[in-house]
């Protein structure tokens, strides 16, 4: 038997393998994902009972249009290939498509919800068109029939409208660079608004507005941008991070412009609703100034005099009624008067008569002279008659009869 060399058996090993799986397709879950700076990726290719090696270097990988990802399930497309430094055997990936879906599909998907996690497709970071446009930007192809359609919807609809286009690619290797190049270019312009659109046709042919550097470019855009691409059934990326989506370029244009032959019915309503607004407006006026002339009739010198006039007349007939009355009064009260004065006279005397009588008795009835008896005397003291129980051994007092005033002391004091 003829003895080989390590690296002899692994050239034999290299060859019969090449040859032998030279285009394989294998079904597996992704593993220990590498992406390498050089842009070669590397990972295991496993199921449950197996697993191999697998790499897919940078011009196939560049061509992936979706994300490998941990756990994810795949058809690789590939030719086995031995590494002769270590006597490994790998696979060499020319394609890769996920398992059950397509490769597209996934990306769509994958950038949808990377895009959206970083709120690039938020309600409230979307710019409000302007109802009145004066210049816009086509950012198309200019020899697509979507461009015809949107010129052909402007002339139509307002003729008022500056266009300017940016012919691009829409599709293809190169169009995604393309879109959002133009896109930047026009933002740096003083437009209204851009409009981003193509007319309809598969995923593949649309890929180029599923792009993340075409949203990137809308996103960062300051100027309000429109997305017009496909068909109504049709939705790209473009269409959720754009202020506005119209379902197909012609639509665009009718969402984004007013219809002149709207305008003039507008302005005619408008008219006939000034119109109205004047009328009513003078004669709202006349009335008022009807009532300021019928004010100023009311409320005039020659008005005003007759009104004081007329109110001092009726102040003087006042007065006069007023004093007629007092009068007519006075007079009732001063017959009264000397109806009741003889009787309030008499009745006054007859009171003061009584009165006198009265107090006669009393003096009488305190005189001294007129209470004098034997043996008995009135006792006062300081002026005032006093009961003589009252008087205190030492107290000086007066004893009066009715022809004599005795003032004593009193020395002793004993009950009898």
């Amino acid at each position: 038997m003829h003895t080989l060399s390590v690296s002899a058996l692994n050239d034999q090993i290299k060859y019969l393998l090449e040859e032998s799986f030279n285009r394989v397709l294998v079904e597996g879950e992704l593993s220990r994902i590498t992406f390498h700076n050089s842009g070669h990726i590397y990972f295991t290719l496993k199921d449950k009972d197996s697993a191999i090696s697998a790499v897919m270097f940078r011009g196939n990988a560049s061509n992936l249009k979706f994300r490998l990802e941990e756990g994810m399930k795949v058809i690789v497309d590939g030719a086995i290939t031995l590494y002769k430094p270590r006597g490994s055997y790998q696979i060499n990936c020319f394609r890769i498509e996920p398992s059950g879906q397509g490769a597209l599909a996934l990306a769509y998907e994958q950038l949808k919800e990377k895009l959206s996690s970083k709120g690039y497709f938020n309600l409230e970071r979307k710019k409000e068109l302007p109802r009145f446009p004066k210049k816009i930007a086509l950012i198309t192809s200019a020899t697509g029939a979507a461009l015809q359609d949107m010129l052909r919807v402007a002339q139509n609809r307002y003729r008022l409208l500056e266009i300017d286009i940016y012919d691009v690619l829409v599709q293809g290797d190169g169009a995604a660079y393309a879109i959002s190049s133009a896109i930047k270019r026009a933002d740096s312009k003083a437009y209204d608004i851009i409009v981003v659109g193509r007319g309809g046709g598969s995923i593949e042919d649309l890929w180029a507005f599923n792009e993340e550097i075409v949203a990137d470019a809308i996103y960062n855009a300051k100027t309000p941008i429109v997305s017009a691409v496909g068909h109504e059934i049709d939705w790209v990326i473009s269409d959720f991070v754009a202020d506005l989506r119209a379902p197909t370029p012609s639509a665009a244009m009718e969402m984004i412009l007013p219809d002149v032959n709207e305008l003039y019915m507008t302005l005619d309503s408008m008219a006939t609703q000034l119109k109205q607004y004047f009328l009513q407006n003078i004669a709202k006026k006349n009335q008022a100034l009807l009532h300021l002339k019928e004010s100023y009739s009311q409320h005039s010198v020659e008005r005003k005099m007759q009104q004081n006039k007329e109110q001092i007349e009726s102040l003087k007939d006042a007065f006069y009624q007023a004093l007629e009355f007092r009068m007519q009064n006075y007079q009732r009260e001063v017959a009264n008067l000397k109806q009741q004065l003889p009787q309030a006279i008499e009745s006054k005397i007859n009171v003061a008569q009584n009165q006198l009588l009265n107090l006669q008795k009393m003096l009488e009835s305190n005189n001294p002279k007129f209470k004098s008896k034997k043996g008995f005397a009135q006792i006062s003291k300081d002026s005032k008659v006093i009961d003589i129980a009252t008087l205190q051994v030492g107290d000086s007092f007066e004893a009066q009869s009715d022809s004599v005033v005795i003032y004593a002391t009193v020395n002793d004091k004993r009950k009898i």
